[in-house]
């Protein structure tokens, strides 16, 4: 029960970071693309790949019965799920997305791939899913997940790191974690 309830803990600490991760990365990710296309709505040129364009028309539908009036595109983008966004930055975007734009949206100092950007993103992403659904995230590394939400949103907004910590209870209920039974913490090294 001890176990269960600082998963619960660790689960609630991690959101607020997360949160700010997608919120940074929407906003990051949103602007480079509106700059390139020279509009607000860039999705009606430049359309993501696969789901991508079912996800806006889905997110226009909604919006427009949920507002009463046609959304603005501020609207669509806060309205599009951390996957959608994720996806941008996946290879089947990189013509349309990534070379044109979105690699700028990683800046200063941002000199790796975009095959790396989105697999630390993506797992990012599963890492929130597992969260979100309530499942157990104790034998994940969580020290590496909490610093990979750090450097990636460090990438996007230089400082981002600084105010992720300020405020945030992540550091005190990592520190909390429990002893197994065997005495050691819960942490199996590599996962993550």
């Amino acid at each position: 029960m001890h176990l269960y309830g600082w998963n619960v803990d660790v689960s609630a600490a991690f959101y607020s970071a997360l949160h700010c991760l997608e919120i940074v990365l929407r906003n990051a990710l949103h602007d480079e693309l509106k700059f390139h296309y020279a509009r607000s709505n860039w999705w009606t040129t430049a359309q993501p790949a696969g789901e991508g364009a079912n996800l806006i028309t889905d997110a226009y539908r909604r919006l427009n019965r949920t507002l009463g009036r046609v959304p603005k595109s501020d609207d669509v983008v806060a309205a599009m799920p951390f996957g959608f966004w994720v996806s941008l930055v996946s290879r089947s975007n990189e013509s349309a997305m990534w070379r044109p734009a979105l690699y700028r949206a990683f800046r200063p100092g941002y000199r790796r791939s975009r095959r790396e950007m989105h697999f630390h993103l993506n797992s990012l992403r599963l890492f929130r899913n597992r969260i979100m659904h309530h499942e157990p995230i104790h034998t994940r590394h969580l020290e590496a997940d909490r610093n990979r939400i750090y450097e990636v949103a460090e990438y996007l907004a230089p400082g981002a790191a600084a105010m992720l910590g300020r405020g945030n209870t992540l550091a005190e209920a990592l520190g909390r974690r429990p002893l197994s039974p065997n005495g050691k913490r819960w942490h199996k090294p590599g996962r993550g």
